[in-house]
């Protein structure tokens, strides 16, 4: 893809985002019900669990690209991976914050260390493990090796946080669209919440990439004129 055509779909990008935000706020916080147990305090599902769903889809495209660098070992998915560790790591924030804040009122505790909240922590916690890791690695083939390796192992947490409410029964609520707990209602807003976030996800991950990718080159001419 040219520069020309990378910047007019960032700009495409960039608008479907803002009107796609504006929807989902309106979606999640007026058009959606208001419902009956828990009142306004169960709006915060519709943000809660599409941060969820963008923060593993950042870290699957962090597994495959971990996978793709062992196998072609070229830079560009080490970056690739990178920056989508640390994005996983933004969203899994805003799952594990707004979480207890839904909790409180809900169960009446910050935090229970059930099975999906206990995996949950260990996944985030291990994703900054992963980005602190290259911190420490100052070769840079080194640092990408010994990053892909851990990011394929610390991946196999993603599904089991993801199959944890159907594995074990505990305080999480069960997964509501198939229990049939989401009255049809509530799905529209539940949708548009999901698929803005993987936008959000997209135009981060493209930016993220991109500073990821100019600091790696940087690093490569400093590199040269030192060798010379």
């Amino acid at each position: 893809m040219s520069e020309k055509l990378q910047s007019r779909f960032d700009t495409v990008l960039a608008i479907a985002l803002i009107l796609g935000m504006v929807l989902a706020l309106y979606m999640a916080l007026i058009e959606a019900p208001r419902e009956r147990t828990m009142g306004d305090l169960q709006r915060i599902f519709y943000f809660h669990v599409a941060a969820a769903i963008a923060g593993m889809t950042a870290f699957a495209v962090n597994f495959f690209s971990c996978l793709m660098y062992l196998v072609r070992r070229k830079r560009w998915w080490d970056n690739l991976a990178l920056s989508a560790a640390e994005i996983g790591v933004m969203f899994l924030s805003m799952v594990l914050v707004t979480g207890p804040i839904w909790a409180k009122p809900a169960w009446f505790v910050w935090w229970t260390w059930s099975p999906r909240l206990t995996l949950s922590l260990v996944l985030c916690l291990l994703y900054v493990a992963y980005i602190l890791i290259r911190n420490y690695i100052e070769d840079p083939e080194k640092k990408a090796l010994v990053s892909a390796v851990f990011g394929i192992v610390a991946f196999a947490d993603t599904p089991l946080v993801w199959f944890s409410i159907r594995w074990w029964r505990d305080i999480h609520p069960s997964p509501m669209l198939e229990t049939g707990g989401l009255a049809p209602s509530m799905r529209p807003a539940f949708f548009i919440c999901m698929i803005v976030f993987q936008i959000l996800l997209v135009f981060l991950l493209r930016r993220r990439f991109y500073l990821e990718s100019v600091r790696s080159e940087m690093e490569s001419l400093e590199r040269e004129a030192d060798a010379h």
